[in-house]
């Protein structure tokens, strides 16, 4: 890409994970023509967390720390020091009244002989009439997973994670995110009764000892120039043409490269770009987060587990965390409290009651036996987070061939909205979408994580 001048004034907009490393990156190379907006008083985007009047630190979802990237290694390092609580993972699927390890299809020991028997069965369908080309992320459960596997777990749970139908989505954004069948494997683990649930780059993860994740990008935030940082600046329109971004408190900032992490339908809407229509073709979901503090301690069968997956109807959330146990800090005093934290989506083809969810979750809790009583619980939080998850429908790639036409206009859409992929939409993927950003910008260095999804996720870079 050419810029029409040697030393282009950057702009990047929002200081979530992307727009903080990308700033991060800029002040590493010791470059200072660049200026950071941020629509909110705080730093974070959706890694931020809060601390509510209780003395409970809450999440916007169940965040936590690993990565593929030796650069974000490093740099967390930097940031927290030893300041941080490493965990092995311990996930765990609630069905059938029971809990199942993680991942589901390796562990079915757990169940009953006849559900046992309902996903062999389908298995062995598999190797006996091995299916066609998928076409969507249902056809791929089916023709990987199985009927069985897939009408128990995979089919309901994938609705209430994504809000939307699986023959919604495509199948392309799987990489990493989904440990596929070996039925050998799964036929051993049930005869000698062995548990498999190391699989997934998430298997051993760290959580800051105090302040959440949010802490982290705080951190990261007060190490920048403050000279260069914007805070409560929302973005209501951008001329491309004049290359100019304007506020809504009435400034304006001409850019030579902007670096946007805005979701990307609402960045299209905003400019005067022809492609505006591609905004329409991108799809999301919404996530509702609800804390739930209680006092006491965690029962024992839930004393050593991070998070778990529910995939039934018996309750409305699709994860819940017990936070507590990522950090003691989490709580206002660890020996009197603990807490959970749950995580309900929500869409046009899921809609949610705000004003009834947490009593929908407080039930729910008592029905899975996450709690048993709700006289326990002395702290109860809401969040509605309107951008949760980029939803990888069968036309998300067709609508992000806008982004290459942005590039042209020296305009990086990146981040987890702003690159709209979910499969490098975590905190890693994030912060080297904006590195990776200014190396292009200033070094003529190509990008790996939007672009080779599939690479990234390899790990070792």
């Amino acid at each position: 890409m050419n810029h029409p001048v040697n030393d282009p004034k950057i702009v990047i907009l929002g200081m979530g994970a992307c727009g903080l490393g990308a700033a991060w990156r800029l002040q590493e190379l010791g470059y200072t023509n660049y200026k950071i907006f941020e629509r909110n008083a705080y730093p974070g985007g959706l890694a931020y967390s809060v601390t509510d009047e209780m003395g409970f630190t809450w999440d916007i979802g169940g965040h936590v720390q690993f990565s593929h990237y030796r650069y974000f290694d490093h740099l967390m390092d930097l940031l927290m020091g030893d300041e941080w609580v490493f965990h092995e993972r311990s996930s765990w699927v609630w069905i059938r009244d029971r809990f199942v390890p993680y991942p589901f299809q390796n562990n079915i020991r757990y169940l009953a002989r006849e559900d046992i028997w309902k996903c062999l069965s389908g298995l062995i369908e598999l190797y006996k009439h091995p299916s066609l080309q998928p076409k969507t992320f249902r056809d791929w459960i089916l023709s990987v997973f199985g009927k069985g596997i897939a009408e128990l777990f995979l089919l309901p749970y994938n609705f209430k994670v994504w809000a939307y139908p699986p023959e919604k989505l495509s199948y392309n954004w799987i990489a990493d995110r989904v440990s596929v069948v070996d039925l050998a494997r799964i036929i051993e683990n049930i005869l000698f009764e062995r548990d498999d649930v190391s699989w997934g780059p998430n298997n051993r993860f760290r959580f800051p000892l105090k302040g959440g994740t949010g802490e982290i990008w705080k951190r990261l935030y007060e190490r920048l120039d403050h000279s260069r940082t914007y805070l409560t600046h929302e973005v209501v329109r951008v001329d491309t043409k004049k290359r100019l971004v304007a506020f809504d408190n009435g400034r304006q900032e001409p850019y030579d490269a902007l670096i946007t992490t805005l979701p990307l339908d609402r960045f299209l809407l905003l400019s005067d770009l022809e492609e505006r229509s591609a905004a329409e073709k991108l799809v999301h979901s919404s996530t509702n987060i609800i804390g739930i503090g209680l006092k006491g301690q965690p029962p024992e069968h839930l004393k050593t587990k991070c998070w778990m997956y529910f995939p039934e109807s018996n309750c409305p959330f699709y994860r819940v965390t017990v936070f507590s146990n990522y950090s003691p800090f989490n709580t206002p005093d660890p020996k009197q409290y603990w807490s959970l934290m749950a995580e309900v989506s929500e869409s046009c083809d899921k809609m949610v009651k705000h004003e009834a969810i947490s009593r929908e979750v407080i039930e729910g809790a008592l029905n899975t036996r996450l709690i048993t009583n709700r006289e326990a619980i002395v702290d109860l939080w809401f969040h509605h987070e309107p951008y949760g998850y980029p939803t990888p429908t069968l036309q998300r790639d067709e609508a992000l061939r806008v982004l290459l036409t942005l590039e042209e206009l020296a305009i990086f859409s990146r981040g987890r909205f702003g690159g709209w992929k979910y499969e490098v939409s975590n905190q890693d993927h994030s912060l080297m979408q904006g590195v990776e950003a200014v190396n292009r910008i200033l070094l003529n260095q190509e990008e790996l994580t939007l672009w080779n999804p599939h690479k990234a996720n390899l790990g070792g870079n």
